[in-house]
């Protein structure tokens, strides 16, 4: 009985031994291959979830994403049924994720994996170039802009606050109609008054297509409407609490995981016209080979191996 008992504790010890040697040598155990992750529905997030799971499948693990709102993507890393969030919009998301961030039942991983996001009022540089710079020049183009500033789906919080701006006559905009309608809708009057040289004011955000599609400025003077540097947002990677303690190798990559708004505007493009998200992905890694150098630093392979080489060979590279 003693021997039987001496032996379960020799097995046991010697796998804790080997799951151990493993971790040293930066190779994740089997419970590691599939990386869950959560898309919040945002095509920027769906965007960059499909980079990072082609670069995964590349590394010869299997990806899953799972589709969810954003307090369902929550609960799903708090209960450990979702690994991976690339989707924390800050401030935006703030209210929402700070409880699980102070309870220490979701990791946020700093840096943010993407820096430099804005949304604000914006104009067709023609507009720019004729006077129309700030927040406080909208007033005075009035009649050119038939008082009108162009938003986007009733009930969302830019929206509300162009709308406050227009209640209070701040900046001089008492009067002025906020136009209220689809992302897409918004998107179709804004290149037909580009068409026709039109002035025309917008609630424009980065990163975003249109940022290529068309020539934006971006207004200044709204720091106290929509935040400082142009209503500049953060995107941070969320995780499950022990994802990066059991799963070293992919908590690497999920860690080294950085874009960049030209990045997001010029992948969201062919995504948004219907492309499949992981062939978007596959053509951006492609023509971008460069961004893989950062992002597969120390990173190996499922097996232990050199993950730069087999993620360019992967991809045909």
């Amino acid at each position: 009985m003693r021997h039987r008992f001496t032996s379960k504790l020799f097995v046991a010890g010697a796998c804790a031994v080997g799951v151990a040697l493993a971790h040293a040598a930066g190779v994740d155990d089997a419970s590691c291959r599939t990386v869950r992750f959560v898309d919040i529905g945002w095509t920027d997030i769906t965007s960059t979830t499909a980079l990072a799971s082609v670069v995964f499948e590349g590394l010869g693990y299997a990806p899953k994403t799972t589709v969810a709102s954003v307090p369902i993507s929550l609960a799903g890393l708090k209960s450990k049924q979702i690994d991976v969030s690339l989707g924390y919009w800050w401030p935006v998301q703030q209210k929402a994720v700070e409880p699980f961030l102070e309870s220490k039942s979701i990791q946020k991983l700093e840096p943010p994996n993407l820096s430099g996001a804005k949304a604000t009022l914006a104009v067709p540089s023609y507009a720019y170039d004729a006077g129309i710079k700030t927040f406080a020049d909208i007033a005075k183009h009035r009649d050119e802009l038939d008082g009108k500033i162009y938003g986007i789906e009733p009930g969302s919080s830019a929206n509300a606050k162009i709308q406050k701006m227009i209640d209070s006559n701040q900046f001089g905009l008492g009067g002025f109609k906020l136009v209220e309608s689809s992302e897409a809708g918004m998107l179709v009057t804004v290149e037909r008054a580009v068409r026709d040289k039109k002035p025309v004011v917008f609630l424009g955000w980065e990163p975003h297509p249109m940022n290529i599609q068309m020539k934006i400025n971006y207004l200044s003077g709204g720091d106290e409407v929509f935040g400082p540097n142009y209503g500049e947002a953060r995107v941070y990677t969320l995780t499950n609490p022990d994802f990066l303690t059991r799963c070293p190798n992919a908590g690497k990559l999920v860690s080294n995981l950085r874009f960049t708004t030209d990045l997001e505007n010029r992948l969201m493009q062919p995504v948004m016209n219907k492309e499949r998200p992981a062939e978007a992905a596959k053509a951006y890694l492609k023509k971008n080979p460069q961004v893989l150098d950062a992002w597969l630093a120390g990173v190996k392979t499922v097996d232990g191996k050199d993950g730069l080489p087999a993620v360019r060979s992967y991809l045909g590279l």
